[in-house]
């Protein structure tokens, strides 16, 4: 399987995805420090928001085949910059939590993630299950 680093802002749903895709029981644990599991490296928001943490994103990109970018369905604006993707050497997909929100605007998260370069867009919803086999099967591949 293939080691999937997620990054995105506070509360994107990193970490209830994280639980989701290992078949735990989802409950609220705030990411104090970068989670480095057998498959999935899961990390804090705030190195995503704050420019002087991103470093550390980086580092640890690197031991990853995979780089998520997590974007929350209902999110108000987007954390990432254009084109952010193309200055990494490993695949890097979009993933999109919490799809069955009432407030979902998928189709602006999905355009802000083709921003960024992203391709391969994941739709999930880590309470309903729904998507969580796509994510499974790619980094099955």
């Amino acid at each position: 399987m293939k080691k999937l680093i997620l990054m995105g802002r506070v509360a994107a749903g990193k970490t209830t995805l994280t639980q989701a895709l290992k078949g735990e029981q989802i409950h609220y644990c705030k990411t104090q420090y970068i989670h480095y599991k057998d498959t999935i490296i899961d990390t804090p928001g705030e190195y995503t928001e704050v420019h002087t943490l991103g470093a550390a994103l980086a580092l640890y990109s690197y031991e990853a085949d995979v780089i998520g970018l997590v974007i929350s369905a209902d999110e108000p604006f987007c954390v990432f910059p254009p084109h952010c993707v193309y200055h990494v050497n490993r695949d890097s997909i979009g993933i999109i939590t919490g799809i069955d929100k009432p407030n979902a605007n998928i189709p602006q998260v999905e355009l802000w993630l083709r921003n960024c370069g992203v391709t391969k867009i994941f739709y999930v919803s880590s309470y309903t299950g729904e998507g969580l086999d796509t994510i499974i099967d790619y980094l099955n591949q």
